[in-house]
C-alpha cells in the first residue's frame, strides 16, 4: 500500500472511530460530525435520508433505548474505488449496558461508504444486515 494509501486508510480508521466514542458518549452531533450533509443510512426497516435526519433519530434514540451503549465493531476490509471513495466492511453490534459481548442474533454486516471532499474523508452511506446465524440441529 503507498504511503498517501496508508495515510488515507488511518484517517477513514479515526473517522470511525471517532464516531464509535461519539455513540458511546451518547453524543448525535459527534457521531454525524464526519457525515456527508447528504449522507444515508439504512437499516432493516428504516430509511435515514439525511445527516440531519440521522442525528435525530440518533439523539432520540439515545435518550431512549440506546441509553448506555456502545458498540462493538471489527473490521473486516477497507478498500478504495478510485482517488476519492472507499468502502469498508464490518461485523458490528450494540452493546447494551451491562453486557460484556454483543451476542451473535445481535450482530450485523455494515457497509460504509466513505467519499473524500476538500481533503478530508466523510461518511456518505451507511448500511446494515444481520449476520446469519447457523442452525444448529439434532
Amino acid at each position: 500500500m503507498s504511503d498517501i494509501r496508508a495515510a488515507d486508510a488511518a484517517a477513514i480508521r479515526a473517522v470511525l472511530a471517532g464516531s464509535y466514542k461519539a455513540w458511546e458518549a451518547g453524543d448525535a452531533d459527534g457521531m454525524v460530525a464526519d457525515y456527508t450533509e447528504d449522507a444515508t443510512a439504512i437499516m432493516p426497516g428504516s430509511l435515514r435520508d439525511s445527516r440531519d435526519v440521522i442525528r435525530d433519530s440518533m439523539a432520540l434514540a439515545f435518550t431512549g433505548p440506546l441509553k448506555g451503549t456502545s458498540t462493538y465493531n471489527k473490521q473486516l476490509s477497507l478498500r478504495f474505488v478510485g482517488r476519492d471513495a472507499a468502502i469498508v466492511i464490518s461485523e458490528s453490534g450494540i452493546l447494551f449496558a451491562g453486557r460484556t459481548e454483543v451476542p451473535d442474533t445481535g450482530k450485523v454486516n455494515a457497509t460504509w461508504v466513505f467519499e473524500k471532499r476538500d481533503d478530508q474523508w466523510l461518511i456518505a452511506a451507511y448500511h446494515n444486515s444481520p449476520v446469519p446465524v447457523p442452525v444448529t440441529g439434532n
